[in-house]
């Protein structure tokens, strides 16, 4: 980094970064309007400063956006995802290739949306070698969400079964690859007919639930035992086949929801001895996400765990931020980037 990019004031560094800015809450998807500002980062005493080298766009970046979570700030810098380079903090971090993610950035505080980024030092990962910076930046939220689900439920066994529903999207696909890394057996759920289309360490059985009663093929598949646990990424339109398809003392994960409220049969719940477990990612802090994302780094670099494809056309500079966030609402099945 060049001198006049870095000065120094008390040992503690700052730069002067180009950031995607968000300034006020937009009313709809359509009407967010980022702007690429300059501002001065400075890092803290128990913070380092990366240089982002790419930096992941979320469904949960444009809910912010739109107002959907009232404890955001404006105007701030978005992003919760990254991977990049460390250029000050204590010395032997100095260097370091790093990933990492946050409930917090990009939400209740600038995020990773920038040329450069200050963070907490024991919030960022090592970068798997075998992994590009945009693969690296893709990992964030989608595996923090399927790793903690799995923490939080009870991490699955070889002779367990796992339902996911929702199976298409990044943290569905994020759970199979956790799931068959552990050697449970995976059936994933889906809304239309279609082959899984990530990587998984076994097979994954699939269900096409416009033509098909999923509780009734669980059990049919299962012996009529049903699902040790049930991944629910989509929340109250799978709550009931996901509630009818749990074994005795199975367990559902739950991540999300269309309308909050949902019918609830509490005498098959205690009767078959469930539990539901919830899990909010905007709850975990830098610090917190780094220690989930740690623990997985093992899997990608033996192969078990494999990173999102990422396609080229799906790679933004950070002056089309805009166009970014809409292909995310749009419900794009690409893993989106931004590159400053």
């Amino acid at each position: 980094m060049s001198s006049e990019n870095k000065t120094t004031t008390s040992s503690l560094a700052s730069v002067e970064a180009r950031c995607v800015r968000l300034n006020a809450k937009a009313a709809t998807p359509a009407e967010v309007a980022p702007v690429v500002e300059r501002h001065v980062l400075s890092r803290g005493a128990d913070q380092v400063l990366i240089e982002i080298k790419a930096a992941a766009v979320n469904p949960s970046d444009i809910k912010a956006a739109t107002g959907l979570m009232p404890y955001a700030v404006f105007p701030r810098t978005s992003g919760r995802d990254y991977a990049g380079v460390v250029i000050d903090g204590p010395p032997g971090m100095i260097g370091r290739e790093v990933f990492g993610s946050s409930g917090d950035l990009g939400i209740r505080r600038d995020g990773t949306h920038a040329t450069h980024l200050a963070v907490e030092a024991d919030a960022v990962v090592d970068k798997p070698k075998n992994l590009s910076w945009a693969e690296a930046a893709g990992l964030g939220v989608p595996f923090v969400t399927a790793i903690e689900g799995f923490r939080r439920a009870g991490m699955p066994e070889k002779q367990e079964t796992v339902l996911v529903f929702g199976v298409t999207g990044k943290v569905g696909q994020a759970a199979v690859q956790i799931a068959s890394w552990r050697g449970a057996r995976v059936i994933g759920v889906a809304r239309k007919h279609e082959a899984y289309p990530g990587h998984a360490n076994g097979p994954v059985e699939m269900i096409d639930s416009s033509t098909t009663e999923v509780a009734a093929r669980v059990r049919e598949l299962t012996g009529g035992k049903g699902a040790n646990i049930v991944f629910n990424t989509v929340g109250d339109p799978y709550f009931q086949a996901a509630h009818k398809s749990l074994a005795l003392r199975g367990r559902q994960i739950l991540i999300a929801a269309i309308d909050r409220i949902v019918q609830f049969d509490i005498l098959e719940f205690y009767r078959g001895q469930h539990t539901y477990v919830g899990i909010d990612s905007l709850a975990l802090s830098s610090v917190a996400s780094g220690a989930v994302l740690r623990e997985l780094v093992p899997g990608f670099l033996s192969g078990h765990l494999r990173p999102f494809a990422i396609k080229p056309g799906a790679i933004y500079p950070l002056e089309d931020a805009r166009s970014a966030f809409i292909a995310v609402a749009g419900s794009s099945h690409d893993r989106i980037i931004l590159r400053p």
